[in-house]
């Protein structure tokens, strides 16, 4: 299985004109007030965003184990984090003091992959039967032992066998050598094996930093303007934006997609705002996304399923729908893999395990009642004010908009197309602040 780092294709900068175009044609406001408001973005500094939570940036340590680093962000209740360098620690150039950003969309990839390595290695049992394992091992199998080429990819194999071995999960399973046939019997063994056993164990966050990430790591001073970071959120797709001192190489700040949303909130009261926000969905031209361009999944198909249609189309949920007519009965975000990582008992026969099934799981073990939390849904003519203060108020980054009595989905509303309401990208903008193409930017 080859690594799993997203190409830099020059599609990229395509790829968001043509989002930022279509919104363009499809929204209703006025040219005049989306130039004021542009504006009026355009003047306002960083430096008077609200700090985060605490007042001071979670950051995590390059050589964290992947496990450990999971547990951080649960524990903090956030989605990303910079990563440390250890060894620039003296560097005032932020290039040199960050790898980048680790979040849950890296782990998701690389748990993926780590579970097709882990099944294979634990069905093998002499180095002919460590050969099944090779095709699915992949270049992570090199990054976790520091070495390249065949033989440390047998190395990997025999290494996590050798691990299983001793802890007896093979003598006591009587696994066979099929992949998928031994992570379907070891359940939480199977947990063990990824997180508690080596080669998985020692993984540090330093190695799929860069081959996991969806966007690029590109902190702005906190003397840029609110404009270039609600662009950065929006057409741009950076889901968090570190914030640094001019001449200091330290995050000071972060501004997420989420906190703007909660900033818009804020706004309730101000003439511009509320002669927006009190205007249906539909009039504004949202959802911007329709029917026909959701991505979606059935709750009888696998979750695994779930995280690799989200990992293959770079979205950080899919609503869960039923029956013909798609009537919407749940969401699965990206986040949702930490339950993966830290309830080991949704390992058991996982490769089984469905999207209901999911559900519930999660659902028995949290503090829900045992109930499946019901998805966030909106109708076309819900205001928009209202459409923010829902996914504000219950820290969801997208609501669905349905319509009729079956709640039938009709479209999808993120917090990057509600950023997007409100600005649009003067000419050369990019190109003008940073000094260098857009291109370059997105392909760092």
């Amino acid at each position: 299985m080859a690594q799993r780092e997203i190409p830099k294709e020059t599609s990229k900068l395509a790829s968001c004109d043509a989002y930022f175009e279509t919104i363009q044609s499809r929204k209703k406001l006025p040219m005049l007030l989306q130039e004021n408001l542009t504006e009026a973005f355009a003047r306002i500094p960083v430096s008077s965003f609200p700090k985060v939570p605490g007042g001071k940036v979670i950051e995590i340590q390059a050589d964290t184990s992947i496990g450990d680093a999971v547990k951080i962000l649960s524990e903090s209740n956030i989605l990303s984090a910079p990563v440390r360098n250890p060894s620039a620690e003296s560097s005032m150039d932020w290039r040199d003091r960050y790898l980048g950003m680790v979040d849950y969309s890296a782990i998701v990839l690389w748990v993926l992959e780590s579970a097709e390595i882990a099944a294979a290695a634990l069905s093998a049992s002499t180095a002919t039967a460590a050969g099944i394992g090779a095709g699915a091992v992949g270049a992570l199998g090199a990054v976790a032992l520091g070495a390249t080429g065949p033989a440390a990819v047998a190395g990997l194999t025999i290494a996590a066998v050798g691990a299983a071995v001793v802890g007896g999960v093979v003598a006591d399973k009587g696994l066979g050598r099929d992949g998928p046939t031994a992570a379907d019997k070891l359940g939480e063994d199977f947990y063990k094996v990824i997180l508690q056993e080596e080669p998985f164990k020692s993984t540090p966050v330093r190695s799929i930093v860069r081959s996991y990430r969806w966007a690029p790591f590109l902190p702005v001073a906190s003397d840029s303007s609110m404009l270039s970071v609600l662009l950065l959120l929006s057409k741009y797709r950076l889901r968090n934006v570190p914030v640094v001192e001019p001449g200091q190489p330290l995050v000071k700040n972060f501004i997420t997609q989420s906190a703007v949303v909660q900033g818009l909130v804020r706004c309730k009261g101000r003439d511009w705002f509320d002669s927006i926000s009190a205007q249906p969905i539909s009039a504004l031209g949202l959802p911007f996304m329709s029917i026909n361009e959701v991505i979606s999944i059935g709750s009888n198909e696998l979750i695994l399923e779930a995280f690799k249609r989200m990992k293959d189309n770079q979205i950080g949920g899919l609503p869960v729908v039923e029956g013909p007519n798609k009537k919407i009965i749940g969401n699965v975000s990206i986040r949702d893999i930490r339950h993966l990582l830290l309830k080991p008992q949704l390992f058991s026969n996982f490769r089984q395990l469905t999207v209901m099934g999911f559900m519930n799981t999660v659902a028995s073990t949290s503090h829900d009642c045992g109930k499946v939390i019901a998805p966030i849904t909106c109708r076309l003519d819900s205001t928009l004010g209202s459409v923010i203060q829902t996914l504000a108020s219950k820290s969801v980054h997208r609501i669905y908009a349905v319509a009729g009595e079956n709640n039938e989905i009709v479209g999808v509303i993120t917090l990057r197309d509600v950023i997007s309401c409100f600005i649009y990208e003067p000419p050369n903008h990019f190109d003008n602040y940073f000094g260098f193409a857009l291109q370059e930017m997105l392909d760092q």
